[in-house]
């Protein structure tokens, strides 16, 4: 596996660095952002680690660029700001995952090696229609009756699993779990605010998102 790891900290650079290439993993190491986000867009890479906090460019600057890019390769964002609204605005922003600071290399390993397994977009479709509704996963668009729709990232992601599952109810939680990878209650109402978000920016394809009361979400064609 080849990772660009984008970390600041001379340390802890190191000693990810270490660990990884002794797991056996190929490493670019890099300790600042803007350096970072240039090898993140011409190079090639199975996942990408991003400090938070960097110098010259923050580590959400640098995923924000990358999503605006269509680059799709999962990052793993590290920081020490671990309150709940902080790791929330970490994956809105774009990250896949999210370790907070101090965290045990295991964990750390466990996280990269389960993000790199995720299936490459190839061996899925490319794109997913419903109603009115069309989403191309390449170049990251979303089209209503050949109209572009703008959404941001997480919207993106949000239309694209409920795509993904046409005419399956998604609970609340499997939502937070694929479209924020959260695996515990972050207390807030994100999922609805995100669904009414997307709903009122589809316009006419907003009837593709149904709500099943007491159960979830789903896509479907609209009767």
């Amino acid at each position: 596996m080849k990772l660009l790891l984008i970390e600041d900290d001379p340390e802890i650079a190191a000693y990810l660095e270490k660990g990884l290439r002794q797991a056996g993993h190929v490493v670019d190491l890099i300790a600042s952002g803007r350096d970072g986000l240039f090898l993140a867009t011409t190079g090639t890479y199975d996942v990408m680690v991003i400090d938070r906090m960097l110098p010259e460019l923050d580590g959400l600057s640098v995923l924000r660029t990358l999503c605006a890019s269509s680059i799709a390769t999962p990052v793993l964002m590290l920081t020490a700001l671990g309150r709940v609204e902080q790791r929330v605005e970490g994956l809105e922003t774009g990250a896949d995952d999210y370790l907070v600071k101090p965290f045990a290399f295991s964990e750390f390993l466990a996280r990269v090696t389960a993000l790199s397994r995720r299936p490459a977009l190839s061996q899925e479709p490319t794109s997913l229609t419903c109603g009115g509704l069309t989403l191309d996963r390449l170049k990251r668009k979303v089209l209503v009756d050949g109209q572009d729709v703008e959404l941001q990232p997480r919207e993106f992601a949000l239309v694209e699993t409920l795509l993904l599952h046409q005419g399956q109810v998604l609970t609340r939680t499997m939502l937070l779990e694929k479209v924020w990878n959260f695996h515990f209650d972050p207390k807030t109402n994100i999922v609805e605010t995100h669904i009414s978000r997307v709903r009122t920016k589809l316009g006419r394809a907003k009837d593709v998102i149904s709500t099943r009361r007491g159960e979830g979400y789903v896509a479907e064609e609209p009767a």
